[in-house]
């Protein structure tokens, strides 16, 4: 075994993965999460741990993962984490808590996320469910959202002994796992389903259909329906667009919309009640983590995929194995390349988009290099499908129909981060409806420090 180098994980075949929604990484068996496991050094100053939103006692569940007792190692994520086979797919490691592993300062850092997940799995497969000891304090907390800030909320607030009811828009709970990152990364029925499950089993109530701010408003859950607080965990949903001609042209989407058809209704059946249109020639605008999604989604729906983006390789936002993904599967990235307008038939279809392509600058506000339109090279790529990936902000319907809700320029509502503390009193918020779109676990780490702030309220500490 070379101590330097990460266990490697099996994947589904690239060629075979396009063609299905099957999940790409198949994960540790116990013996290969144990061997991994073997190359943590323990360290006393872990600083994997400050790397984590969510503080999990890494260093602790890894030397169960290595004693081979993953019972123990569950009980271990779980006392920090509501969703850790979630988290073990989808959490951005490399930044994160592999990204500070010391490890990884002399060879790859240890595979926490791969390891998290397989404890995760092993958990649900064995039927092991997190362990809950608090007495009910006869405080009730109404949640708003079952998202990844919503169900770590919730759950958190269980735990502490609250009678806790989230209420969610859709019909289904999940919020963005369910409809916003693909089946192929995130398995809704064995993963999302039953991490929701544990968090039910806690005690938490889910009620679907309920959108706040119409079926009943933040005033009335504390004035009417009895509430002591509430969370705001209503995340960003609502689409940017780039507002160039021809955006309202037939066959030109959002990501969040063509990704919710696909996730969420199933759109990808025909004998789905909203089926999607299946393009031949799909660009997707944009270079985040969502643009991946949308693109290998278009791919498996039989497309030809461009992921059109006007910065370089060196600046995408998305995951680096996201990218490898896209890439193995065939996505093709036209970098540095910027679209100035959609062209549609004498039908109002998409038929193509002018783009120009474009050169890095100076630095701009964020310190990436500034593009810089390159003239005389425009050119038309042909396309029949467009779909928008350029990020998302809050909905306003929430803070529009709520009183002394403040909310910043960019319709984001302001709470304290250290306990998500809103301008209302007994309100509370965290995750993308204060910060706009993030990750699953910056998420997480606002519902937990809003869980504490509301005890705090609530207890009077």
């Amino acid at each position: 075994m070379d101590v330097l180098k990460k266990v490697p994980v099996r994947e589904q075949d690239p060629k075979e993965r396009a063609a299905n929604f099957g999940e790409v990484c198949l994960g540790y068996n116990k013996e290969e999460a144990m061997e991994e496991a073997a190359r943590c050094i323990n360290c006393k100053n872990a600083q994997c741990v400050k790397g984590c939103p969510v503080a999990i006692d890494i260093p602790g569940f890894i030397e169960k993962v290595k004693e081979g007792d993953i019972e123990a190692a569950y009980q271990v994520i779980s006392k920090s984490s509501a969703l850790p086979a979630v988290c073990g797919r989808v959490c951005p490691q490399e930044s994160q808590c592999e990204g500070k592993c010391i490890r990884g300062i002399k060879g790859e850092p240890i595979s926490i996320g791969k390891l998290e997940r397989f404890v995760a799995d092993w958990a649900t497969e064995n039927g092991i469910k997190p362990e809950v000891n608090a007495e009910k304090n006869g405080k009730r907390v109404a949640v708003i959202g079952s998202g990844p800030a919503g169900l770590t909320c919730a759950g958190d607030l269980a735990k502490m002994g609250y009678d806790v009811t989230i209420f969610e828009a859709l019909h289904e709970a999940g919020g963005v796992l369910v409809y916003g990152i693909p089946e192929f990364r995130l398995p809704k029925q064995d993963v999302v389903a039953k991490e929701i499950e544990n968090v039910k089993a806690l005690g938490v109530k889910i009620e679907t259909n309920v959108v706040v701010g119409k079926s009943v408003t933040i005033d009335e859950l504390l004035s009417e329906e009895g509430f002591d607080a509430v969370f705001i965990g209503s995340g960003a949903g609502l689409p940017k667009f780039m507002g160039i001609p021809g955006e309202n042209a037939n066959g030109v989407f959002s990501a969040n919309e063509y990704l919710t058809r696909s996730n969420l209704m199933k759109a990808f059946d025909e004998r789905s009640s909203t089926p999607i249109m299946r393009g031949r020639k799909v660009a997707v605008v944009g270079g985040g983590n969502v643009a991946m999604d949308a693109a290998r989604t278009a791919l498996r729906l039989g497309a030809e995929v461009h992921i059109v983006y006007r910065r370089s390789e060196e600046e995408l936002p998305a995951r680096v194995e996201e990218v490898h993904h896209a890439k193995e599967e065939g996505i093709i990235f036209d970098l540095l390349t910027n679209p100035v307008e959609i062209l549609a038939d004498e039908k109002g279809w998409v038929s193509g988009m002018k783009c120009i392509r474009m050169e890095l600058g100076e630095p701009d506000d964020s310190g990436r290099r500034r593009p810089v339109e390159v003239p005389g090279s425009e050119f038309v790529m042909e396309a029949d499908t467009v779909i928008m990936s350029l990020g998302t902000s809050p909905n306003p319907l929430i803070s529009s129909t709520t009183q002394g809700l403040e909310v910043n320029r960019w319709k984001c509502i302001v709470a304290d981060e250290s306990n998500g503390k809103t301008t209302k009193e007994g309100v509370y918020a965290g995750g993308d409806a204060v910060t706009g779109a993030a990750t699953v676990i910056l998420a997480m780490g606002a519902g937990k420090a809003a869980a504490k702030g509301i005890d705090e309220y609530l207890s009077g500490k």
